[in-house]
């Protein structure tokens, strides 16, 4: 896909409401060869898909081996409104918390004395983090009523074709 093919994608309206969210499910290989897929906090910076996890987190030695992932951001509710990405991780330590994980899990519904205990308890918790930054290097919406699976977006066409013999 080329990048201006991406950034359209990105840039639609429905897409800038998904990047807004808090989750997003990271798919990537584990070391093993099998699949997996787990819910983490990111942002969006504009270009980059940014999430944060500890360092001794199991899908670092993964990322390492095979930084390909797969992201899905997406709704709860009918019609179904999803953001497919793919790109490559970056691995990045960093000393402290990084920013993002404070922004990424700054929307959560806290009371103000909350959020104080909250960030005491992720500093207090953390050296150092290490920062998974995704550069999409393919996009795709499926809002169900502009855009559709493209399994879905073949089955329409035939049944188009067949009306029309």
């Amino acid at each position: 896909m080329r990048p201006e093919e991406i950034t359209e994608v990105l840039n639609r309206p429905i897409s800038q409401e998904l990047l807004a969210r808090d989750v997003t499910r990271l798919a990537y290989v584990a070391t093993d060869g099998t699949p997996r897929n787990v819910p983490i906090a990111f942002i969006w910076n504009g270009s980059e898909i940014v999430m944060c996890t500890s360092t001794n987190a199991p899908k670092l030695p993964a990322l390492r081996a095979n930084p390909m992932v797969a992201l899905t951001i997406d709704t709860e509710m009918h019609p179904p409104k999803i953001l497919l990405i793919r790109g490559r991780a970056e691995l990045d330590v960093v000393d402290g918390i990084p920013d993002e994980y404070l922004q990424a899990n700054g929307t959560y519904r806290m009371t103000p004395e909350q959020r104080v205990e909250w960030e005491a308890e992720v500093r207090s918790l953390y050296d150092s983090m290490v920062r998974i930054v995704v550069t999409p290097t393919w996009a795709k919406l499926i809002d169900f009523e502009t855009t559709l699976p493209s399994a879905v977006e073949e089955l329409v066409r035939q049944r188009e074709e067949r009306r029309r013999a």
